[in-house]
């Protein structure tokens, strides 16, 4: 199964990407996340962060690329339905077999941060 978070991406080079995404109100995972204060899960902001990451990867190499590891890992605002989230990652490491990558998501309304962190993209192994 395949899903996209991100909605549109605002610009992409060799070594950084911009992104927006908005989270749908009527997502069904809203519903259990958390019952009567709707929140989107930390994993699906980290999330949002990868598939922008994966734009660059396209670029670089045959895919699929999937996350390897994740460090520094910081939440601060909630995303709540209708929010909108803009990405900002870029590239910071790019050894063979793993790039790594530094990542923020800030809500769009005020720019307030809600994700950050440093991971690693690899390629899957069979």
């Amino acid at each position: 199964m395949s899903f996209a978070l991100i909605d549109q991406v605002m610009e992409c080079d060799a070594r950084g990407v911009s992104a927006r995404m908005r989270l749908d109100p009527g997502a069904e995972h809203l519903r259990d996340h958390f019952e009567g204060f709707p929140i989107q899960p930390g994993v699906l902001m980290l999330e949002s962060l990868v598939q922008a990451a994966r734009e660059l990867t396209r670029m670089r190499a045959p895919g699929p690329w999937v996350l390897g590891e994740v460090r520094a890992l910081r939440f601060g605002a909630m995303l709540r339905p209708g929010d909108g989230l803009a990405v900002r990652v870029d590239l910071v490491g790019d050894e063979p077999e793993r790039l790594t990558f530094r990542g923020e998501g800030s809500l769009t309304g005020d720019g307030t941060p809600a994700v950050s962190g440093k991971f690693t993209l690899r390629p899957l192994r069979m």
